[in-house]
């Protein structure tokens, strides 16, 4: 399975899993793409600070790069289809190392907010990887192995805060972009000399390619569903972690870089819900799994404020709140991969990019308000939406037709 070319035609005949390595190689992948996102969020304020950034501006930091990653989703992964997947892959990492080698040298907060935007665009190969292992998975394995892949993507979300806090720390920000676009040269060398090659079956042109997305989409009700579902849950998820540690370092609990760090690795304990929730869709609850994990969302969003302020409770609730999040957020990513991944093969990279799309939409609305709502009521305005966010998906929700 390591040598040769993979058609997307051929994926049907697979029947057996493919080789552990692989999965661990691909899940390592996407958790190293996908913290180059996540990495300035806890470092939102010391950025900032150093590019003379309102408290208000701060949050486009992270905004712009999910506005990058979603144009990448829209524009970039749909080639999937038609392009040979480790080339494409390979390609966008080395673009990916050269911003993030950029990110770390630039002198002015308009170059520094443009590089962001491309770091987010360069890292939607982690979304081309994705498909990939949906591709080599036989049907009843293809939500665990998608799940494997995917709890490496989050655990390099999740990883990517404490990291870029104690990089930060001790080395200075600009260290971790540097560092972060040599591992990212490293992978793209990695990658090219041990994925197989896939080149879909399939032959069209890039117009007519863009063109069948909106059809996908208007057509598509699993899609427009799950991708709702998510937009709101990873809404609040970019909402609290551009927030909190702006609520962590203030003057409610004088949290240092280290101790942000600290922090946000509660939430690693999170991804682990990802393979979970692929056994469970591989059996057929992907429903009652949906509900589980919007109602972990909901009940972490309401902890802070059932124990307002700085005592040691309220830390604790902070704490549950994180790990439940992460968890909820986690689960119910993986379902609605699940979901669409089997829905055709010949069109995977298509609709996996317009989920991602939607719900990273999500994600950046999710931070541009907790940004603004922080900056203008404080950590419960900010809240206040996060909460709003999974209840009106949980109203959505309770309309799904049970089948």
């Amino acid at each position: 399975m390591n040598t040769g070319e993979l058609h997307a035609d051929e994926r049907q005949t697979i029947d057996t899993p493919f080789p552990a390595r692989i999965i661990f190689l691909l899940a390592a992948a996407c958790g190293l793409i996908a913290a180059n996102l996540y990495y300035a969020q806890p470092l939102v304020g010391t950025i900032s600070s150093g590019f003379g950034l309102s408290s208000g501006a701060a949050g486009l930091i992270v905004t712009l790069a999910q506005i990058g990653y979603g144009i990448g989703l829209l524009f970039i992964v749909p080639l999937g289809d038609i392009l040979e997947n480790r080339k494409l892959a390979v390609a966008l990492l080395l673009f990916n190392a050269v911003v993030l080698t950029a990110a770390a040298f630039v002198q002015s907060a308009a170059w520094f907010l443009a590089v962001s935007l491309l770091i987010g665009l360069g890292s939607v190969a982690a979304q081309v990887l994705v498909p990939f292992a949906a591709h080599l998975s036989p049907d009843a394995t293809r939500g665990r192995n998608v799940g494997s892949v995917m709890s490496g993507l989050l655990l390099g979300i999740m990883l990517a805060r404490p990291v870029s806090s104690l990089i930060a720390e001790y080395m200075g920000w600009r260290a971790v972009y540097g560092l972060s676009a040599a591992a990212i040269l490293l992978l793209a060398l990695v990658l090219a000399a041990a994925l197989p090659a896939r080149r879909p079956s399939a032959a069209a042109r890039y117009s007519a390619l863009l063109g069948s997305m909106w059809h996908l989409l208007r057509t598509t009700p699993i899609l427009q569903r799950r991708a709702f579902y998510h937009a709101c849950v990873f809404g609040t998820f970019s909402l609290f972690w551009t927030t909190v540690p702006l609520l962590l370092t203030g003057p409610t609990f004088h949290f240092s870089q280290s101790a942000v760090a600290l922090f946000a690795l509660v939430g690693v304990s999170g991804a682990a819900a990802a393979p979970l929730a692929g056994r469970l869709a591989d059996r057929g609850w992907i429903r009652p799994a949906t509900g589980l994990a919007l109602a972990l969302v909901i009940v972490s969003v309401g902890l802070p404020f059932a124990f307002p302020g700085s005592s040691t409770l309220a830390l604790i609730a902070l704490v549950v709140a994180a790990i439940l999040l992460d968890m909820g957020v986690s689960a119910n990513m993986v379902l609605g991969q699940r979901a669409i991944f089997s829905l055709g093969a010949e069109f995977r990279s298509r609709l996996n990019g317009l989920y991602m799309a939607i719900f990273f939409g999500g994600g950046a609305l999710g931070s541009a308000l907790g940004g603004w709502a922080y900056a203008a009521g404080g950590w419960e305005a900010a809240l206040a939406i996060g909460a709003a966010l999974p209840v009106i998906a949980m109203i959505y929700y309770a309309t799904e037709r049970k089948d």
